[in-house]
């Protein structure tokens, strides 16, 4: 054991004797006495990674008014022994918890993010440049953790919770930490509330429900952003507090993502937490962890949040940086061994609280990139297996025009009808499976030099409902306009009108449904309900402009 003893004078070798004796120390241990004046009297003991400072100086310091409070609590210090690219390796701090936050000599702080017998894994919060092997550093004895509070909408922050939209410093009398074990069973509720995504595709045929974790994934450049943004801008009516979390993602994106938030108008109920690609890999892994626990703020007060996090590919690749950086083993295609638990301790805080617990809900929409359309490899298949469903978005079908470009074959809602409203669900029940047996049947009647009157008719109707399913980026329907609109399509309302001709009759449906139809959408749009008398007040709408 090193024993060191600071004090003010030098001590006498009885003197030192007798505190190796207070000490329990063994008679060959050697105490080293280094003599500090500015201590003014008493004693500091520094044992190993130890301290204990019984210092007038610190006496003073902590001296009152009324009383006189003296800290006797060791603290425990380390000493830093590499710095590589934002992480510290530090030896000593053997009693130091994961998550724990951690303060350096220049008063920078860090978080543990890995711990083995003789050495602990620090990511710095800060300017590392700064730091130097040799720097001693303790632990603060509490998680890390960040600001929440009400005034947090309409903000762009960074991880850790400081403004980066150059506005008044954000106010907040709260902090949630940043790793949290997620909800129980007990205090969870069945999810049967939709989140109205405003595009005719996902509502009708993979609805998602209030409290639900869909995955959205597809190659790059194929919509993923612009299908989760077009959900955000559908929340303005629909009383849900939107977080969007942009992970490694450019500069420029950011900024277009913001700017159009802040045009539409859904910054009002929107919170932006950046990790650019700018920034150092242990923002980008925090950020979702912010986001979540911001949310969680939110859901505890009985709200609705939906979180987007885009994206976790690059999550995944900022954390496989660090834990090569941290010596950790490589497994498959380089990333650590507890890459799964990585995404399922994030996405298992989504959830929908039972009314004990306040009601609130998260819903997760997690975006994931993968590569050449491949779902099997590992970080794909893994988010995959975390999430209640996922939608497909197809580089072919993107190509082609088909937009949202959705593969309704390999996309799939866990929760299904549950988180559908009763209108949708009358009028997209038989939907995905004519859709699917239209584009089989498609496929195979390209070989085919005759076609019987049924199979002509049935092609004819699937192509009209595709098209009808084809929808612009930023503009998200009502449920009102979404039910209108698939009903026509689907009872052969729009039989007569050629395919290529439906999306120039659908801005003329929408025209007369604002004026004639208005009372009507209102209804759907509040009750949620289609009945009968509707269907038929609606035909004879649309048949007055065919």
């Amino acid at each position: 054991m090193r024993a060191q003893i600071v004090s003010s004078y030098k001590l006498t070798t009885e003197e030192l004797k007798e505190i190796k004796k207070k000490l329990s120390l063994r008679e060959e241990e050697v105490i080293t006495n280094v003599v500090d004046r500015s201590i003014i009297g008493g004693l500091i003991i520094k044992l190993d990674d130890r301290v204990v400072d019984l210092s007038l100086k610190t006496q003073l310091k902590n001296l009152q008014i009324e009383k006189v409070k003296i800290d006797y609590q060791p603290k425990e210090i380390g000493v830093v022994e590499e710095i590589k690219d934002g992480i510290v390796i530090a030896s000593g701090l053997k009693n130091i918890a994961f998550s724990e936050v951690v303060e350096f000599e220049n008063g920078t702080q860090g978080y543990v993010v890995d711990l083995t017998e003789k050495r602990t894994g620090i990511i710095v919060l800060g300017d590392y440049l700064s730091l130097k092997s040799g720097d001693q550093v303790n632990g603060l004895n509490y998680t890390l953790s960040i600001p929440v509070a009400d005034e947090l909408i309409g903000r762009v922050v960074n991880p850790l919770g400081m403004p980066e939209d150059e506005l008044l410093p954000i106010k907040s009398k709260k902090h949630y930490p940043v790793e949290k074990i997620a909800p129980g069973v007990v205090m969870r509720w069945p999810v049967n509330t939709p989140i109205q995504t405003g595009i005719k595709l996902i509502d009708a045929l993979i609805p998602i429900g209030r409290g639900q974790r869909e995955l959205i994934i597809g190659d790059r450049g194929t919509g993923k952003t612009t299908l989760a943004i077009d959900t955000i801008l559908n929340q303005k009516e629909e009383n849900v507090i939107c977080i969007y979390c942009g992970i490694g993602q450019k500069n420029s994106k950011m900024a277009n993502v913001i700017e159009l938030l802040r045009k539409r108008g859904a910054m009002d109920y929107t919170i932006v937490v950046s990790a650019s690609a700018s920034q150092p890999a242990s923002l980008q892994y925090l950020a979702p962890y912010a986001a979540v626990a911001i949310g969680e703020y939110f859901m505890e007060k009985g709200k609705d949040v939906l979180v987007v996090y885009d994206d976790l590919t690059k999550h995944a690749w900022a954390y496989r940086q660090i834990s090569l950086i941290l010596r950790r083993p490589a497994g498959r295609e380089a990333y650590p061994g507890d890459i799964f638990y990585l995404h399922s301790r994030l996405l298992e805080r989504a959830c929908r609280l039972d009314e004990k617990y306040g009601g609130g809900s998260i819903t997760a929409l997690p975006i994931i990139e993968t590569l050449e359309g491949d779902l099997s490899s590992y970080i794909p298949t893994n988010v995959i297996s975390i999430t209640d469903g996922q939608i497909y978005l197809e580089t072919d079908l993107f190509n082609a025009g088909i937009r949202p470009a959705v593969n309704i074959g390999l996309s799939v809602s866990r929760v299904g009808g549950n988180a559908q409203t009763k209108a949708m669900k009358k009028i997209a029940g038989k939907l995905k499976l004519d859709l699917a047996q239209y584009r089989e049947m498609a496929f195979f009647s390209q070989f085919e030099s005759e076609l019987d009157e049924e199979t002509r008719k049935f092609l004819g109707r699937g192509a009209r409902l595709t098209q009808i399913l084809i929808q612009k980026k930023n503009k998200p329907y009502s449920l009102g306009h979404e039910v209108a609109l698939i009903y026509a399509a689907n009872s052969g309302l729009l039989d007569s009108i050629a395919p290529h001709e439906i999306a120039g009759y659908e801005e003329k449906i929408f025209a007369i449904l604002e004026s004639e139809g208005k009372e009507l959408m209102k209804k759907i749009n509040k009750t949620k309900i289609f009945e009968e008398k509707d269907e038929k007040e609606l035909e004879k709408i649309i048949k007055n402009i065919l």
